[in-house]
């Protein structure tokens, strides 16, 4: 399978997954609003979700894959199952003290995360009763980020892709008949929700089982305490838990990030943790549809032109990258900037979701929307480090990513409340991206390929063309007019969006944009 139709098939899989995510969301809106105890829900749901990025495709990942593709080229099969089956051992017992750990210690995740929530006794309580009951999602998504290393490394890429929509479909169903069987208990109707969760991480771990045994790969995990002291001796799981410190620290970064902007939400107007979170929903569609997509089929290829010392291909990988992230990732971002309202309208605003719900989470969507690209191409830059085994200078570039967010929340936040958080997450992930492009640029290890600044050109021209067809189009037709006629604002929506996307890839064609040179690529 060549590089284009995998990460084509990745993303076709992962807008299935956005699709029923953005169900989930809608059913959420429309049922829940933006209030109390959703605040509480999507802290609660934040804990175990940001250790799964911390830890499972975060440290782990990141460590684990160049590790397992360089141990595949260089050792055969047979060996790289004994490493997986040693690897597999240590992370089962280590996730088992971490789920009991986190579930006694929920009070002090909650009010880590989301001080704020204790101005209302009963939504701090909610989020501590969820936590415990969600908190064991963590072990189930750490044992599919495995399994999904395995499946991308033998370019099995279907199922790993595919596993999110059974979250999301869990949740749907929890939404949709779980709280109103709750609601009729007299148990709040949130607390479905929770469930919905814990099923959707056992389904997702439960199909990734018959794709590994089909390959012969399917973990052997060892429960005794010898099995365990000989998996730590296994120089694979020595390789991985090295890598990973650094790892650890650079996502890390990342979530404290994360944790940080949590907090401060969660003092400002009631609703901001919410505003925000249906704001990332929606960034989540150009983020993962691109740079996850990308990011997941580039890595294992570039560890093995690495372990093949093939320069020439490795930086081959990265340009095609790259250039797939500019063609794509720029006309994103000018929608996002400029068709924020309508896409949050058209998606949200049903039920207890209100026009003023409409227009905060726009403006959460707009600060994202500017540093689109830059998100986007970390998930190519990113790997490029990393299949070197190279972990600690992303890391050290992410400290002080840090540190300028962080800044400019404070100049930001005071004038832009919820928005500014996101403002400043965009900004701070184009300063991310083009650090690391300096970085590989200086090492030699991308050699930009030619026509880039007449390419750029190509996709600013049509990109402008594309925000002045967005501009009309969002401000002189009426999406929050009708909030009732959902079908008639969706056909809108669709038929705008068909004739943007028309619109700006005429253009490109017309500026001499060879399209196909990215599929023969």
């Amino acid at each position: 399978m060549s590089l284009f139709k995998a990460a084509s098939l990745i993303s076709l899989l992962t807008l299935a997954s956005r699709i029923t995510g953005l169900m989930r969301e809608l059913l959420m809106a429309s049922a829940f609003g933006a209030s109390a105890m959703t605040d509480a829900f999507n802290v609660a749901f934040r804990i175990p979700n940001m250790l799964r990025r911390l830890f499972a495709e975060g440290a782990f990942s990141q460590a684990f894959v160049p590790v397992l593709a360089a141990a595949k080229e260089k050792d055969g099969e047979a060996a790289t199952k004994v490493m997986i089956d040693h690897i597999a051992t240590v992370m089962a017992w280590a996730l088992t003290a971490t789920c009991v750990l986190g579930v006694a210690g929920a009070p002090i995740l909650v009010w880590a995360l989301a001080a704020g929530l204790q101005q209302d006794p009963a939504g701090f309580e909610a989020a501590v009763f969820m936590t415990r009951w969600m908190f064991p999602y963590i072990a189930f998504m750490s044992l599919v980020a495995l399994s999904a290393g395995i499946l991308n490394t033998w370019k099995r890429f279907a199922v790993p892709a595919a596993t999110p929509v059974l979250l999301n479909l869990a949740m749907i169903a929890a939404a949709w008949w779980g709280a109103p069987w709750f609601a009729s208990l007299g148990i709040n109707p949130i607390y479905a929700m929770a469930g919905g969760v814990m099923l959707g991480g056992a389904l997702q771990l439960g199909v990734q089982i018959p794709a590994l045994r089909a390959l012969g790969l399917l973990p052997r995990i060892h429960w005794r305490w010898a099995g365990l002291r000989d998996a730590w001796r296994h120089p694979g799981t020595r390789r991985v838990t090295t890598l990973m410190l650094p790892a650890l620290l650079g996502v890390s970064v990342a979530q404290v990030s994360l944790l940080i902007n949590t907090q401060i939400a969660s003092h400002l107007r009631t609703g901001s943790v919410s505003w925000l979170s249906y704001a990332d929903r929606l960034m989540e569609f150009p983020t993962a549809l691109l740079g996850v997509a990308l990011g997941v089929v580039l890595l294992p290829q570039l560890a093995a032109a690495k372990a093949q010392d093939d320069a020439e291909r490795y930086s081959g990988l990265l340009d095609w990258g790259l250039r797939l992230v500019v063609l794509l990732a720029v006309p994103s971002a000018v929608a996002l900037l400029t068709f924020a309202q309508p896409l949050v309208a058209v998606l949200y605003h049903y039920g207890a979701f209100t026009d003023a719900d409409v227009r905060q989470t726009a403006l959460a969507l707009m600060g994202y929307g500017l540093g689109l690209l830059g998100l986007v191409a970390i998930k190519v830059l990113a790997p490029g480090y990393y299949a070197s085994q190279d972990i600690r200078t992303p890391v050290k570039i992410a400290i002080v990513v840090l540190v300028f967010t962080q800044l400019l929340n404070l100049a930001f936040v005071p004038w832009l409340a919820h928005a500014g958080l996101a403002l400043s997450i965009g900004l701070g992930a184009l300063l991310n991206a083009g650090w690391l492009l300096v970085g590989l640029l200086r090492r030699g290890a991308y050699r930009p390929g030619p026509g880039w600044w007449r390419f750029v050109l190509q996709v600013v021209a049509a990109s402008a063309m594309l925000a002045i067809y967005l501009l009309w189009a969002g401000t002189g037709l009426g999406w929050l007019a009708a909030p009732g006629a959902a079908w008639a604002r969706v056909l809108q929506l669709l038929l705008v969006l068909g004739g943007a996307a028309t619109l700006y890839f005429v253009v490109l064609l017309l500026g001499g944009v060879k399209l196909r040179e990215f599929v023969r690529k």
